[in-house]
């Protein structure tokens, strides 16, 4: 492992080097020594960091839930972490080849890294000087099931209904949630239930704002 050249990338030096090697060791390789309790406190710190950032900007509860979406969810993650080139530092077991969660992971365990290593300054200028939204690939789908989780309510069962000519059909997608119907009309099945699903997340997060 080239660790000065892992460093560069970071723009962190670390002071103890073992940290960041434990941060990249995934558990197929150890099964002991990985890098996933790590994972779990770097989820905890972003999720901290970007909600204080956007905080301290005076938004709203449901501006930075969505601004937690865009910068965390694992796409948006992978791409940071991808950009850092971790993915190709993993230390991993050779037939460890289709675990694409331990991509984003790996940013995660890193930032927990370097908090126990730096501490709370030193985790925030790594990650508000890395971290990207991903504005256009939002996912309203995986937004609106990964927010009805964290309340502890039942995931949303969309009902699929085909409307129109047989010339010009109508795909119909409704989902039904806190005592409404969020009903929405496409080309296709799978545009209609994003937008579905859209209409659903921007209700809760807007009623949420006004509690």
């Amino acid at each position: 492992m080239d660790y000065n050249a892992i460093e560069k990338r970071l723009g962190y030096k670390f002071k103890n080097r073992e940290l960041l090697r434990l941060a990249l060791t995934l558990s197929s390789y150890d099964g002991d020594k990985n890098n996933e309790s790590m994972e779990c406190l770097g989820d905890a710190l972003l999720t901290f960091i970007v909600a204080e950032k956007y905080y301290l900007s005076g938004l709203s509860e449901g501006e930075i839930t969505r601004k937690k979406q865009e910068y965390l969810s694992d796409n948006a993650l992978t791409l940071v972490s991808e950009r850092l080139k971790l993915d190709e530092e993993l230390i991993k077991d050779k037939g460890d080849t289709r675990n694409k969660k331990a991509i984003p992971s790996a940013y995660e365990a890193v930032t927990a890294a370097i908090y126990l290593d730096g501490g709370m300054d030193a985790a925030k200028k790594f990650a508000l000087s890395t971290l990207s939204p991903l504005k256009a690939s939002f996912n309203y789908i995986s937004a609106l099931q990964e927010l009805l989780q964290a309340q502890g309510r039942e995931l949303p069962e969309y009902v699929k209904e085909q409307t129109g000519s047989p010339r010009q059909p109508v795909m119909r997608v409704s989902v039904r949630l806190f005592g409404r119907t969020f009903t929405a009309e496409a080309a296709n099945f799978a545009k209609a239930k994003k937008l579905a699903a859209k209409q659903a997340y921007e209700y809760i997060t807007t009623a949420t704002d006004g509690e």
